[in-house]
């Protein structure tokens, strides 16, 4: 994570030397998000063949080489080709990057199918930590060292943990599924977890091009300063991710309300980040810093929620459970943050350079705050259909006659869910939960 987040604060400066315009600077941001959808639709359905373990290990390896090679960019030709290799090397490495991830999360949920939230959770610890660290550290030893100092580092790191990956990580073995992308996309509340996620992976990407840029013309900060302006949205995130990943697992019924909650606060504090012309306030540092903790707090709320949603309405609807359905589940979940964060900077480079900060990062809000309203309304209506189902079902099971026959239980049974047996030598006798 911290390769991923390493180019924001001193990137953009960069690439503006080698003659790129700020939407093309989006666009080779939001090109790693491109390929890493791809990359996490297509290796979460082909999960159980390829393995787990494998799919984690080569995707570290391939990213690790990319990152080295993403730092030798600057001995590129300046215009067309600098531009060119930075898509072709960002690319490759995205593909790594959403092996890893994609990979990650099955592993998690396999090996914690009982505390999957509080273990997101934990994973988003560490995400948020490769958040907090990246750009300080990017930043610091872009300024003691140079361009290339910071990716040689990390990518070598990450290389380094191959090897230890191979010997630690247990094997999963499973047997591939019948069940498909578009079965699981088809039900309406995965349907709305994905639009979560992609409101929340915009809210994230939208900065990397801009938030830079905005600090260092608006309050006169140097790029290492810059670095420490991320870590207050990081910080906030990664700390809170652990308890709320427990709470939501202690208190399942509360996680739908989390959630709304989470992307309403995420749409006020990008309102107010800029502050948004329409409020007529001026931008000040501290209230600047006071949003993205705030926001990466909201953000927490609203994501550490998704994915276990996501996968209990899988199994709700008949979907086995198994390493093939975790992969499923992962590869929607991985692709919808990756369509988020292709859209997250390719619209903020986008906007920023017609619109300026301020206004980005209003229409940013309306991305969370539209999937808080469509969240609130669909839990508000599940809520009301709750008793009507109940009542169903209540009839269902009431039994017409004491004694079934074999031949008479076994054609109910396709039809009557929730029924106690009592066997006996040739007839079943049935009561009703």
């Amino acid at each position: 994570m911290i390769c991923y987040s390493i180019l924001g604060p001193f990137f953009p400066q960069e690439a503006l030397k080698k003659g790129v315009s700020n939407t093309v600077i989006g666009l080779i941001f939001g090109c790693f998000a491109f390929f890493n959808f791809a990359t996490s639709l297509t290796l979460g359905k082909h999960l159980v063949q390829i393995g787990a373990k494998f799919m984690f290990v080569t995707g570290m390896f391939v990213s690790g080489v990319a990152t080295i090679l993403f730092g030798l960019l600057d001995r590129a030709p300046d215009g067309p080709i600098f531009i060119a290799l930075c898509f072709v090397v960002r690319s490759v490495d995205a593909i790594g990057f959403g092996a890893a991830m994609t990979a990650s999360f099955s592993i998690l949920a396999k090996a914690f199918p009982n505390n999957i939230a509080t273990a997101m959770g934990c994973l988003e610890l560490f995400t948020g930590m490769g958040f907090v660290l990246g750009p300080p550290i990017g930043g610091l030893l872009y300024e003691s060292f140079g361009y290339e100092t910071p990716f040689i580092v990390l990518g070598c790191i990450v290389l380094l943990m191959v090897p230890l990956n191979m010997f630690i990580l247990p094997r999963y073995d499973a047997v591939p599924s019948k069940d498909s992308f578009w079965a699981l996309l088809a039900l309406p509340k995965v349907m709305l977890m994905c639009f979560t996620m992609i409101s929340i992976s915009t809210s994230l990407g939208v900065l990397d091009p801009t938030l830079s840029l905005f600090v260092i013309d608006k309050f006169h900060l140097k790029v290492v300063y810059v670095g420490l302006v991320f870590l207050g949205l990081a910080l906030s995130y990664s700390l809170s991710s652990p308890i709320l990943g427990l709470i939501t697992d202690r208190f399942p019924g509360l996680r739908k309300w989390i959630l709304i909650a989470g992307n309403l606060g995420s749409a006020f504090c990008f309102f107010l980040l800029g502050p948004a012309p329409i409020f007529h306030i001026e931008s000040k540092l501290w209230m600047f810093v006071l949003m993205l903790v705030l926001d990466g707090f909201c953000i927490g709320l609203a994501g550490i929620p998704v994915y276990p949603e996501m996968l209990s309405c899988a199994y709700e609807h008949g979907f086995e459970e198994g390493l093939s359905t975790l992969g499923l589940v992962s590869g929607v979940f991985g692709a919808t943050w990756a369509v988020g964060s292709f859209l997250g900077p390719t619209l903020g480079g986008y906007l920023n350079e017609t619109l300026h900060f301020e206004w980005t990062a209003a229409i940013q809000g309306l991305f969370p705050l539209v999937a808080g309203i469509l969240c609130a309304i669909y839990y508000l209506l599940e809520e009301k259909a709750k008793p009507k189902r109940a009542n169903l079902e209540h009839e269902q099971l009431k039994p017409e006659k004491l004694m079934y026959t074999q031949e008479e239980l076994t054609e109910s049974l396709q039809i009557v869910p929730f029924i106690e047996l009592y066997v006996g030598p040739q007839h079943c006798k049935v009561t009703t939960g």
